[in-house]
Protein backbone atom coordinates (compact mmCIF):
# COMPACT_ATOMS: atom_id res chain seq x y z
CA UNK A 1 0.00 0.00 0.00
CA UNK A 2 1.50 3.45 -0.86
CA UNK A 3 2.30 6.35 1.78
CA UNK A 4 -0.81 8.37 2.93
CA UNK A 5 -0.72 11.92 1.65
CA UNK A 6 -0.47 14.68 4.77
CA UNK A 7 -4.57 16.31 4.22
CA UNK A 8 -5.45 12.31 3.34
CA UNK A 9 -7.36 11.81 6.97
CA UNK A 10 -8.65 15.83 6.57
CA UNK A 11 -10.24 15.11 3.07
CA UNK A 12 -11.61 11.80 4.41
CA UNK A 13 -13.33 14.05 6.96
CA UNK A 14 -14.52 16.82 4.79
CA UNK A 15 -15.93 14.59 2.28
CA UNK A 16 -18.13 12.26 4.85
CA UNK A 17 -19.21 16.01 6.65
CA UNK A 18 -20.29 17.02 2.95
CA UNK A 19 -22.18 14.19 2.94
CA UNK A 20 -20.38 11.10 1.52
CA UNK A 21 -20.09 8.01 2.49
CA UNK A 22 -16.40 6.51 2.50
CA UNK A 23 -16.67 3.12 0.41
CA UNK A 24 -12.78 2.30 -0.34
CA UNK A 25 -9.59 4.03 1.26
CA UNK A 26 -8.32 3.18 -0.95
CA UNK A 27 -9.77 2.18 -3.91
CA UNK A 28 -7.83 -0.49 -5.48
CA UNK A 29 -7.63 -0.50 -9.37
CA UNK A 30 -6.25 -4.18 -9.79
CA UNK A 31 -4.14 -4.31 -13.22
CA UNK A 32 -2.76 -7.86 -14.96
CA UNK A 33 -0.24 -9.38 -14.02
CA UNK A 34 -1.46 -8.81 -10.19
CA UNK A 35 -0.35 -5.17 -10.59
CA UNK A 36 -2.35 -2.51 -8.33
CA UNK A 37 -2.49 0.83 -7.93
CA UNK A 38 -4.23 2.87 -5.44
CA UNK A 39 -6.58 5.96 -5.30
CA UNK A 40 -6.48 7.07 -2.34
CA UNK A 41 -10.38 7.51 -1.49
CA UNK A 42 -13.42 6.09 -2.98
CA UNK A 43 -16.70 7.66 -1.50
CA UNK A 44 -20.71 7.38 -2.69
CA UNK A 45 -23.48 9.17 -1.95
CA UNK A 46 -27.49 9.38 -2.29
CA UNK A 47 -28.73 10.65 -5.20
CA UNK A 48 -32.25 11.31 -3.75
CA UNK A 49 -34.10 12.84 -6.83
CA UNK A 50 -31.86 9.79 -8.77
CA UNK A 51 -32.73 7.01 -6.87
CA UNK A 52 -29.66 6.01 -7.20
CA UNK A 53 -25.99 6.89 -6.09
CA UNK A 54 -22.89 9.01 -7.73
CA UNK A 55 -19.94 7.51 -7.32
CA UNK A 56 -16.46 9.65 -7.23
CA UNK A 57 -12.89 8.64 -6.25
CA UNK A 58 -10.63 10.94 -4.96
CA UNK A 59 -6.82 11.67 -5.28
CA UNK A 60 -5.45 13.91 -2.30
CA UNK A 61 -2.58 16.20 -2.78
CA UNK A 62 -0.71 18.65 -0.76
CA UNK A 63 2.38 19.90 -2.66
CA UNK A 64 4.71 20.43 -0.38
CA UNK A 65 8.30 20.57 -3.53
CA UNK A 66 9.70 24.08 -3.34
CA UNK A 67 7.97 23.76 -7.05
CA UNK A 68 4.62 23.90 -7.33
CA UNK A 69 5.10 23.27 -11.21
CA UNK A 70 6.86 19.57 -10.25
CA UNK A 71 3.89 18.96 -7.80
CA UNK A 72 1.33 19.97 -10.75
CA UNK A 73 3.33 17.60 -13.07
CA UNK A 74 2.95 14.48 -10.80
CA UNK A 75 -0.21 14.75 -10.06
CA UNK A 76 -1.72 15.57 -13.38
CA UNK A 77 0.37 12.64 -14.83
CA UNK A 78 -1.02 10.34 -11.49
CA UNK A 79 -4.76 11.84 -12.33
CA UNK A 80 -5.09 11.08 -16.00
CA UNK A 81 -3.40 7.51 -15.67
CA UNK A 82 -6.10 6.87 -12.80
CA UNK A 83 -8.76 8.25 -14.70
CA UNK A 84 -7.87 6.46 -17.75
CA UNK A 85 -8.26 3.31 -15.50
CA UNK A 86 -11.07 4.19 -13.91
CA UNK A 87 -12.90 4.31 -17.19
CA UNK A 88 -11.66 0.98 -17.97
CA UNK A 89 -12.54 -1.11 -14.89
CA UNK A 90 -14.93 1.22 -12.55
CA UNK A 91 -16.62 3.30 -15.37
CA UNK A 92 -19.06 4.32 -12.45
CA UNK A 93 -16.36 6.25 -10.37
CA UNK A 94 -15.84 10.13 -11.44
CA UNK A 95 -11.92 10.86 -10.31
CA UNK A 96 -11.08 14.07 -8.61
CA UNK A 97 -8.42 15.85 -7.74
CA UNK A 98 -8.45 16.71 -3.99
CA UNK A 99 -5.97 19.66 -3.03
CA UNK A 100 -6.50 22.53 -0.27
CA UNK A 101 -8.42 25.63 -1.04
CA UNK A 102 -4.45 27.86 -1.00
CA UNK A 103 -3.48 25.76 -3.85
CA UNK A 104 -6.56 25.53 -5.03
CA UNK A 105 -5.80 29.44 -5.93
CA UNK A 106 -2.44 29.63 -5.85
CA UNK A 107 -1.82 26.59 -8.63
CA UNK A 108 -5.26 25.92 -10.08
CA UNK A 109 -6.20 29.77 -10.82
CA UNK A 110 -3.00 30.22 -12.54
CA UNK A 111 -2.46 29.78 -16.83
CA UNK A 112 -1.49 25.97 -16.32
CA UNK A 113 -3.51 24.85 -13.63
CA UNK A 114 -6.77 26.78 -15.05
CA UNK A 115 -5.68 25.40 -18.33
CA UNK A 116 -6.11 22.04 -17.54
CA UNK A 117 -9.60 22.64 -15.39
CA UNK A 118 -10.96 24.70 -18.54
CA UNK A 119 -9.67 21.83 -21.40
CA UNK A 120 -11.70 18.90 -18.89
CA UNK A 121 -7.77 17.18 -17.97
CA UNK A 122 -8.91 18.05 -14.45
CA UNK A 123 -11.78 17.70 -12.02
CA UNK A 124 -10.58 19.52 -8.91
CA UNK A 125 -12.18 19.54 -5.00
CA UNK A 126 -10.63 21.89 -2.67
CA UNK A 127 -11.05 21.78 0.75
CA UNK A 128 -10.43 23.72 3.87
CA UNK A 129 -7.12 22.15 5.86
CA UNK A 130 -8.07 23.43 9.25
CA UNK A 131 -11.87 23.27 9.62
CA UNK A 132 -11.66 19.98 7.81
CA UNK A 133 -14.36 20.93 4.85
CA UNK A 134 -14.95 20.90 1.25
CA UNK A 135 -14.39 24.28 -0.17
CA UNK A 136 -15.46 23.98 -3.93
CA UNK A 137 -16.19 21.70 -6.47
CA UNK A 138 -14.77 22.29 -10.12
CA UNK A 139 -15.22 20.32 -13.17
Amino acid sequence: MPARDIYHNTVKNALIKDGWTITHDPLRIRLARGRNLFVDLGAERLLAAERGTQKIAVEVKSFTRPSDMKDLEEAVGQFVLYAQLLKRYYPEYVLYLAVSEDIGKSVFEEEAGQTLIDDGIIRLMTFDPSQEVVIRWIY
